[in-house]
């Protein structure tokens, strides 16, 4: 078996870059993502293309084999690495050590991918807007095979290999597991020909195309675990700022403006920003028709439990309005008390002034 072993990483830098300003990463012009299409799609609907270098330096080897690096830059302020090593086995358990993979050197490629990040974020910190030190990446693997000695038909091959193929995506002794678990690993499987299938686990691929292309099928597992970062962390950001914020609507003492008048103001300009964010998020998968890269992408969502994330967000977002809701009513409500208590006093007043000049 020949072919290679792909691993991403998504890392939220920013709460936005702006692609169209960006001159050079890490000493590169960077270039829009392309994409063979082979498959039936409508050709009028654009595929979204981040901007994307394969940057030169120090060859890094993992068992011997050149690691190949490369670089995508998202407006929604996410840089994925991709790590890409070439493989060849004789059998699918010689696979599974890679699933932690560690530099010929002993470096943790988690550690590279870091670096890496690092670097091409002080290439693009004058077009980021609202940066952040680089999150925590949301990791994923691709297993790519273009060549199975004797196989012609890669569907018939993974039904008699499903449970060395379950075992090697869910990194356990393939005898150890149940068969629901073997039919759980197995469940979101894409095949547009006999030639070619995609196997997608919660952090794991198995990706077979004997034609020997499989980027446009990366790309869209790329999307979606862009995705699932940026939900991930717009998720935690709205914890704790609701947490923050419930805390200091209820310890503090408002006046008539001040306090009111700040604490409104967040809460609006934070509402905007995460709608906005969740919307362009939402965008960059957008996929129409019947194009067998939708059903990919539909599957990686299902099983990355995408809409489970969005849904979350929008209950946030429905709570963040509940409390500026809460919070301009109350701040409303107290200024029509204090000005209908100066009415009542200048009332009182202009009666005791009339009472006083008639005297």
């Amino acid at each position: 078996m020949k072919g290679e072993v792909v691993y991403l990483y998504a890392f939220d830098v920013a709460n936005e870059i702006q692609t169209t300003q960006v001159q050079n990463v890490l000493a590169f012009k960077p270039l829009s993502a392309e994409v063979r299409t082979d498959h039936t799609y409508p050709r009028d609907v654009p595929l979204y293309k981040p901007l994307a270098i394969e940057p030169l330096g120090p060859a890094i080897t993992l068992g011997g084999r050149e690691v190949r690096l490369m670089v995508r830059v998202y407006d929604v302020g996410v840089v994925s690495i991709m790590a890409r090593v070439p493989l060849e086995v004789s059998h699918l358990g010689e696979l599974v050590p890679l699933h932690s993979p560690r530099m010929d050197d002993g470096t943790s490629l988690d550690l590279v991918a870091r670096q890496l990040c690092a670097n091409a974020c002080r290439s693009l910190q004058d077009v980021m807007i609202q940066a952040s030190a680089p999150s925590e990446p949301e990791a994923y693997t691709v297993f790519c095979l273009t060549e199975i000695e004797g196989v012609s038909d890669v569907n018939g091959w993974i039904t008699e290999q499903r449970r060395p193929l379950a075992g090697l995506l869910a990194e356990t002794d393939p005898a150890a597991l149940s068969e629901a678990q073997v039919n759980e690993t197995l469940r979101v499987q894409r095949s547009f020909s006999h030639a070619d299938t995609v196997v997608i686990d919660w952090d794991a691929a198995i990706l077979i195309d004997l034609d020997g292309y499989v980027d446009d099928v990366l790309f869209v597992l790329e999307l979606a675990n862009v995705q699932l970062e940026e939900y991930r962390q717009m998720d935690q950001r709205l914890d704790g700022y609701l947490t923050r914020a419930y805390e200091d609507v209820q310890r503090r003492r408002f006046g008539i403006f001040g306090s009111y008048t700040r604490i409104l103001r967040t809460l609006r300009l934070f509402r905007v920003d995460v709608t906005r964010l969740s919307d362009e998020v939402s965008h960059i998968g957008k996929f129409f028709g019947d194009w067998f890269l939708a059903r990919v992408y539909v599957g990686a969502s299902e099983r990355f439990y995408l809409e489970h994330w969005r849904n979350s967000i929008e209950q946030r977002l429905d709570q963040l309005d509940k409390l500026y809701n809460v919070v301009n009513m109350e701040a409303t409500n107290r200024r029509l008390l204090w000005l209908e208590s100066l009415i009542v006093i200048f009332f009182a007043i202009d009666l005791l002034l009339l009472v006083f000049l008639r005297r």
